[in-house]
């Protein structure tokens, strides 16, 4: 391996990643398309720290005294709100993107955890419904797979309206994963390229979406709840709007959320970190008198307890896990080393889900690829995963005094940085200053 030479100085504009980019557009004359999320450093949970209690509070006693985790979601309008175990819920991803056997697992690990898993675009799969004890319905712009008595069968109904790597912007499923059973679903002819629409084709601003919801709300006979999600980009103002629709829950999905496919420039370039867009979220809430009463949902991200901890003392009332799911099933793991360097990757960094050639099973659907992935077992690990998420949380929580995930507050946050700190509204450690605050 030639080592560069040590006088030689990198360009912070044009460092080497930035040259191969663009040596890779000038050879080929498109943009790059990609899986994941965004790649570059953002402000994140990372930079919040928790303040334990010491003797101005007092903390809980280990894991004797109990903190509640359990959350109620939908009961603004819906006879049947969801009832769940833990607050960490499975984001929307398709059967399309995934394999059958992913969204079997995701069914399988959320349920045994007492927790919800959602559709994604394309439809529902009986194996989803069959192991999933609380399937939310995703209802996007594409219409994909659409199926009123679907729609019925679900136990909740999320309207997307964007998605955090992407807002603004549809999705795509290239060709080579669009097989029989998938274009069957989506009424597509197989093997052809297919981008999803960016914006519902019958409704042209919130007073279009308020009809939309009656009419679902009627077809269900007022039984689900209706959640509404957004990509976080004006969420203050996209969050009054989904309230005043008539939404029991809103998602929303920041900056750092993944996708199985879009463009590269819209992953790094569109949208807002997940930090700055929770207290937008929550002060849109508290201006309508309906924080708690019309549930948040927060995605985009979240990987440890710790993270949902700091989300939910920002204001959320639960959060939603996409590429740490996929990674407690199997996604880059080590296993398949081997076969991520033949297609040109490695473990940790392999993101080409819109190849279709993912060894592990998860973002293919190739029959014999996706044998990898036996759905009971990654099922398995999945709900250990939701359980060690869960008790971390615990954890922080009992350590501030607190006896239920949803008493966590911003008063028992600092931040590291000013950035951090003048977008989670919380104060600069060692200071009560809060950058920009009143």
């Amino acid at each position: 391996m030639n080592t560069p030479n040590p006088a030689l100085r990198e360009s912070a504009t044009f460092d080497r990643g930035v040259i191969s980019e663009i040596q890779r557009a000038a050879e080929t004359g498109i943009y790059d398309i990609r899986g994941w999320g965004a790649k570059r450093k953002l402000p994140h949970f990372d930079d919040l720290l928790f303040l334990g209690a010491s003797m101005s509070r007092y903390p809980l006693e280990g894991y004797r005294e109990k903190c509640d985790t359990d959350v109620v979601l939908g009961d603004r309008n819906a006879k049947f709100p969801l009832h769940l175990d833990i607050p960490i819920t499975i984001a929307g991803m398709s059967f399309g993107a995934l394999s059958g056997q992913a969204k079997e697992a995701l069914g399988r690990g959320a349920s045994e955890v007492g927790t919800s898993t959602t559709t994604g675009d394309g439809g529902m799969t009986p194996e989803e419904r069959g192991q999933s004890k609380n399937l939310v319905y995703q209802y996007l712009p594409s219409r994909y797979g659409m199926n009123p008595d679907d729609l019925r069968k679900a136990d909740a109904i999320e309207i997307v309206l964007g998605q955090g790597a992407k807002p603004g912007g549809g999705g795509m499923l290239l060709g080579q994963k669009i097989t029989e059973r998938v274009a069957g679903m989506r009424t597509l002819p197989m093997g052809v390229d297919q981008r999803s629409a960016c914006r519902h084709p019958d409704w042209t601003g919130p007073d279009d979406l308020a009809i939309k919801i009656i009419e679902l709300r009627e077809i269900t006979n007022w039984e689900k709840p209706i959640y509404i999600k957004v990509g976080a980009t004006r969420t203050y103002y996209d969050v009054k709007l989904a309230v005043k629709a008539g939404a029991d829950v809103v998602v929303v999905d920041g900056m750092q959320g993944g996708t199985a496919a879009t463009q590269d420039v819209f992953i790094e370039h569109v949208g807002i970190p997940t930090l700055a867009a929770i207290p937008q979220a929550v002060q849109a809430l508290q201006e309508l008198g309906v924080h708690r009463k019309v549930q948040l949902i927060v995605s985009g991200g979240i990987r440890s307890g710790a993270d949902v901890a700091k989300a939910m003392a920002l204001g959320a009332d639960a959060v939603a896990i996409g590429t740490a799911a996929l990674i407690a099933l199997g996604d880059n793991s080590p296993r398949y080393a081997k076969q991520y360097e033949e297609l040109g990757s490695a473990a940790g960094f392999y993101d080409d889900f819109q190849a279709g050639k993912d060894p592990a099973g998860i973002t293919t659907q190739d029959p014999e690829l996706s044998k990898n992935l036996d759905p009971v077992e990654a099922g398995r690990r999945l709900a250990n995963y939701l359980r060690v998420l869960t008790m971390e949380a615990q954890t922080l929580a009992r350590a501030c005094g607190k006896s239920h995930l949803r008493n966590l507050e911003p008063e028992d946050l600092v931040a590291l940085t000013v950035e951090a700190s003048a977008m989670a509204r919380v104060p600069l450690a060692g200071t009560t200053w809060i950058p920009g605050a009143l």
